[in-house]
């Protein structure tokens, strides 16, 4: 196994996963197979019980892993599946040595972080590299590592020394070691300063690591005597020193890469030239140019909890963006926050209450994501209604759909104290439930989660028809409360239809609201496994109904 490390210096969110990403996407194009794992130095077990404000969004991988939205990122660039172990945590590796020293395993031993925490880390990467995450048999050619946080935090040493013992025991042609580092201007003398990534760089090689690439991000292109300049005091071949300059969208960056000749100098480190072919990245190419030159976009209103940070919903996001580019269409993404379209805000908040309402009665369609607490609820449930009411394409996500549910059950069915046992204990309907094998002690990976089958109850109905007719899908899932199953009835004969449901028929999936042109809600999330060039099709659904395309597409 080769393997690939790229860490981080001068600041946090430099964009090291998708650098990591568009590398794994290179070696890829050049016919090696690929691999990643993303390491998080933070105690907590796995990011499940992080708030979106804190780290993004939590991604949830088919085996029920709550992880760092880098791996998303992972699986959307390198079209693989991979599995909670791909994302090691302090917490992860704190667990196991502490379980193994209970158990008697180090027979007597003063435990200690070396070698026996290093030892762990270095176990757990080497095993977790030969997993095959893109259906093949065998191991892949090549693991990229990335490294979360900034060369000389406290938290990420176990993991510098793990890695540095890992360099020396491969060999130096199995390992590559790739530095992202910010080449900053300052306003008033314009030029750009070089020496935050010198003062990075010797602080990672006093650690036993030296970069054999430099990674630069900068706003503008880096200048010739820049680079220079770097090369000379970071000690890397300046042909071994990349510039990713910022670009109009994510996609450039591996073609960037490539044309700077990342790949040359990652495959001649790990002696892998002869190995390779030379990289094919003429469908990304296509990809990323397409994006540029679309004119025509479409609104949506994505009305939510988080949306102070776009990272929250960062695989929603990447979703709509694959499904528009189907439609040959740029989202135009407007930001609703829910809280300001309640009764409440009009008092406390005249024109944010007056600017939310505005922008979502512009949008072409409307999308409720996922979500936990009553923060916001009010203000979900009444554009909801707003959607239900006038016929705008609708698409509600996990708490999306149950939103919808205690909509309809309050302004179709009369009841008014319809609610989610989430938001009310005391409802005297409780439409929404708490899943009864759930957890109600502890937090951490006690909800349903990763992907689950749902059945579809009939073929005529826009969730069969968007798939293509299959009697089931699998989609992954990440949820507590649940439909109540003792409503089904009476939702239905409202007009309500569940028409897809899991394989014991008791717990509602997908529902749709026949007399509208696309009312959809799903428990699921069907954002997690949507790529570039396979969109996923509840998506495409909502963007196809939101052009008048929508009718036009199920007749094909």
């Amino acid at each position: 196994m080769k393997y690939v490390l790229v860490t981080g210096g001068v600041v946090s969110g430099l964009g090291k996963g998708v650098t990591a990403s568009s590398i794994g996407v290179v070696l890829k194009a050049c016919g090696l197979r690929v691999t990643s794992i993303k390491i998080d130095p933070y105690l907590n077990t796995d990011a499940g019980t992080m708030s979106p404000f804190e780290h993004g969004e939590v991604f949830v991988l088919d085996d029920g892993g709550e992880v760092d939205l880098d791996l998303g990122n992972y699986e959307r660039f390198l079209d693989v599946t991979l599995t909670k172990d791909n994302n090691i945590t302090t917490g992860k590796i704190f667990q196991s040595v502490i379980e193994k020293e209970r158990k008697g395993d180090y027979l007597g031993k003063t435990v200690q972080v070396v070698p026996h925490i290093t030892d762990a880390i270095k176990n757990w990467i080497v095993s977790v590299s030969q997993i095959p995450v893109d259906g093949a048999e065998d191991p892949a050619d090549v693991c990229v590592i990335e490294l979360g946080g900034t060369v000389g935090d406290i938290e990420s040493m176990p993991f510098i020394e793990a890695l540095r013992q890992l360099s020396f025991s491969v060999g130096q042609d199995h390992f590559c070691l790739i530095h992202v580092s910010l080449i900053p201007v300052l306003g008033v003398v314009g030029e750009q300063k070089t020496k935050p990534t010198q003062h990075s760089v010797r602080e990672l090689r006093a650690l036993g690591l030296t970069p054999h690439l430099l990674a630069c991000r900068s706003a503008q292109p880096l200048l010739q005597s820049t680079k220079e300049k770097l090369s000379q005091f970071c000690h890397v071949p300046e042909a071994n020193i990349l510039n990713i300059h910022d670009v109009p969208n994510i996609w450039h960056v591996p073609l960037l890469l490539m044309n700077q000749n990342a790949h040359h100098a990652i495959l001649k480190q790990l002696n892998l030239v002869s190995a390779a072919m030379p990289p094919d990245l003429r469908d990304w190419t296509e990809m990323a140019e397409t994006y540029d030159n679309l004119k025509n976009s479409v609104r949506i209103a994505l009305v939510g909890k988080y949306v102070g940070l776009t990272d929250s919903y960062l695989s929603v996001v990447k979703a709509l963006l694959h499904a528009c580019i189907a439609c040959s269409l740029k989202p135009s993404i407007d930001w609703v926050a829910a809280s300001d379209l309640e009764d409440e805000s009009a008092k406390l908040t005249p024109e944010a209450h007056a600017v939310a309402w505005d922008t979502l009665r512009n949008a072409s369609c409307v999308l409720v994501p996922g979500g936990f607490g009553d923060r916001g609820v009010s203000g979900m449930i009444l554009a909801a209604k707003y959607a239900r009411e006038n016929k705008i394409p609708y698409l509600g996500i996990c708490l999306g759909m149950q939103i919808s549910v205690i909509e309809f059950a309050r302004s179709v069915l009369g009841l008014e104290g319809a609610n989610s046992m989430e938001f009310d204990q005391e409802t005297p309907d409780p439409v929404v439930i708490f899943m009864p094998e759930g957890s109600r002690t502890h937090m951490g990976s006690t909800m349903r989660l990763g992907s689950r089958r749902t059945l579809f109850q009939t073929s005529d109905c826009i969730a069969a028809k968007l798939y293509d007719n299959p009697q089931h899908v699998d989609e992954r899932h990440r949820h507590r409360y649940e439909v109540n199953p003792e409503f089904i009835e009476a939702l239905e004969n409202g007009g309500l239809k569940f028409v897809g449901k899991d394989e014991t028929g008791k717990r509602m999936e997908i529902l749709e609201l026949p007399s509208h042109p696309y009312y959809v809600g799903v428990q699921f999330h069907p954002e997690f496994k949507s790529r570039p060039r396979r969109p996923s099709a509840l998506f495409l659904g909502l963007i196809l109904a939101a052009t008048g395309q929508l009718e036009e597409h199920i007749k094909k």
